[in-house]
């Protein structure tokens, strides 16, 4: 029997998983490990739709097809967010098997999935983050290790991959090198309290790390510290450390793009910070706090700043 890699051995068998399969190996040449095992589990579902169906040719992979197959996940209880992976799956896929020809057309652009609800998370606020970043730790290698972590994730808005997957080599001064996103660098920089909090992690990582390892964050063994271990730790320390409710990577940096946004109005150089390729992107992502802009508006927009008093004494307010 033929190994597959999609959960289910008979899949391998059909044309259309020998496809996804091919279309996985290609897209593992430039995307991450996360996204291919992410695209690998949605067309698994497709796979297994289309076997019920007795479906096999990829060329059948038409709008009304996978329109079904899209109900069908959605009848079984599979949430919004859940479904829009799945049909970005789908347009991926679909985009491969036209450029190898199977297909004239991408039969998903027609298909839409149900709007997907915002749940941004709340920043922390500014104050409290600050007593919780300045809590003094142990002084073990260990409490460097994570307040570099803290730290550095706080100054520069790093995802939680982008923080894991980085090198000793991509730290340069003060400014670190990330791969975001579809494999985009950028580089961000890094604040004066982060860089002091690196330098002494970075005194003492010898301790854990063998000099082979290029992980620029280890655990106790001395290998590359994964996303579940930092997940764990913030929330660990968040409790420790008396902050009165759940941390998480992905808060930090949202904390990270307000507080900017909130001091320097900047919407551009927030998107360049966080690497989104549309603004449209930030300006969800980096919700202002409406008696901010109620004052700034105030402060700064000259409808705002002239009273009753100042119309009536307006040269157009006599008669």
């Amino acid at each position: 029997m033929a190994n597959s890699t999609l959960d289910e051995p008979s899949l391998a068998e059909t044309p259309i998983a020998k496809r996804v399969e091919a279309f996985l190996a290609a897209l593992a040449s430039h995307a991450s490990p996360a996204t291919v095992a992410a695209y690998r589990h949605d067309l698994a579902a497709l796979c297994r739709f289309t076997e019920r169906r007795d479906v096999t040719d990829p060329a059948a992979l038409d709008t009304a097809l996978l329109r079904a197959f899209l109900g069908a996940e959605r009848s079984r209880g599979l949430a919004p967010r859940s479904l829009a992976r799945r049909r970005a799956a789908l347009s991926r896929f679909a985009d491969y098997l036209v450029k190898q020809g199977v297909l004239v057309d991408n039969p998903v652009g027609l298909l839409r999935t149900p709007k997907q609800p915002s749940h941004l998370p709340r920043p922390v606020d500014v104050d409290a983050l600050a007593r919780f970043l300045d809590t003094p730790h142990d002084g073990s290698p260990l409490g460097m290790r994570d307040q570099a972590i803290l730290e550095l994730f706080y100054s520069s808005g790093l995802r939680l991959a982008e923080l894991a997957a980085l090198d000793l080599g991509d730290l340069q001064n003060s400014r670190v090198r990330v791969i975001g996103k579809g494999g985009k660098p950028r580089q961000v920089p890094v604040g004066r309290r982060a860089q002091q909090a690196l330098a002494e992690w970075l005194g003492c990582r010898s301790v854990l790390a063998p000099i082979t390892e290029q992980a620029l964050f280890v655990g106790q063994r001395g290998q590359r510290l994964g996303h579940r271990a930092i997940q764990k730790r913030l929330a660990q320390l968040s409790l420790a450390r008396g902050l009165p409710e759940h941390l998480h990577p992905h808060r930090l940096r949202h904390s990270f793009a307000s507080h900017l946004l909130e001091s320097s109005q900047d919407l551009r150089a927030v998107q360049e910070l966080l690497g989104h390729a549309n603004l449209s992107t930030t300006q969800i992502y980096t919700r202002l706090d409406w008696q901010h802009l109620a004052t700034s508006y105030d402060a700064a927009h000259p409808r705002a700043k002239r009273g009753p008093s100042d119309r009536k004494n307006s040269p157009r307010s006599k008669p």
